[in-house]
């Protein structure tokens, strides 16, 4: 089973870009505990440094281990904090999105004439071997001009194969964002946000998390009013 994510500050202020790129950072880490695979597929950085617009990502695993990874992401993040850029600002809510793209079945196909691979120097540690050898492949899709570059092997051929699965990724997303504005649906994950019901909250410059499920939410207030009772009936036995 495969998912794209799109992780995006809704247009909002550098304050919601930087928490992009906090949580971003999470979300990647969060992924190392678990038999999920990553792809990133797009990253739109802030005008502003250590800020991100939107990043895109592809994720892969069981339906189990998806469902229930990504079920405590999706939806809307809220970041409690004041301003990392303006000061005195009085605003401390700020929300940003995590969105699971949902493909439509039935496989996807590009014609391998309409993609131009390039072979380029990789960056990076590497030494004397990555600066004389061109193993780094750059991907281009000519009708739409989108491009990948993939350097992860030292192979040429399998960063041609990683290349070509990446921008075929990339080319699914464009397809259902025009699929979407053509039968005009509300595909405006990168322009609008709910700012009510998070199902995260971060607190502070160190981005401490205030997550807290559902179910454990539930017990909570259980053991809460169990003591409500617990106490009413003390003070009843009181009056005795």
């Amino acid at each position: 089973m495969k998912r794209i994510i799109q992780i995006t500050s809704g247009r909002g202020p550098a304050e919601c870009g930087w928490v992009v790129a906090q949580v971003l950072k999470l979300f990647l880490a969060e992924l190392k505990n678990t038999r999920i695979a990553v792809v990133l597929l797009h990253k739109e950085d802030g005008a502003i440094a250590n800020t991100v617009d939107s990043v895109t990502l592809q994720v892969s695993g069981s339906d189990e281990n998806l469902n229930e990874f990504l079920k405590n992401w999706v939806g809307t993040i809220q970041w409690v904090g004041s301003s990392k850029f303006r000061k005195n600002h009085k605003r401390k809510n700020w929300f940003i999105g995590v969105n699971a793209i949902e493909l439509e079945s039935g496989r996807f196909s590009v014609e391998s004439s309409d993609i131009r691979y390039q072979a380029t120097r990789a960056g990076g540690p590497g030494g004397q071997h990555v600066n004389k050898v061109s193993t780094a492949i750059r991907a281009t899709h000519i009708p739409t001009g989108i491009q990948v570059l993939a350097s992860n092997h030292r192979s040429q051929m399998q960063n041609k194969k990683d290349a070509k699965e990446r921008l075929i990724a990339l080319l699914e997303v464009r397809r259902l964002e025009d699929q979407k504005l053509s039968v005009k649906s509300n595909w405006q994950n990168h322009n609008t946000l709910e700012r009510g019901n998070p199902v995260r909250i971060f607190k502070g410059t160190d981005f401490k998390s205030e997550y807290v499920s559902k179910s454990h939410k539930s017990n909570r207030q259980k053991q809460k009013n169990q003591l409500r009772k617990i106490d009413l009936n003390e003070k009843l036995w009181l009056f005795h």
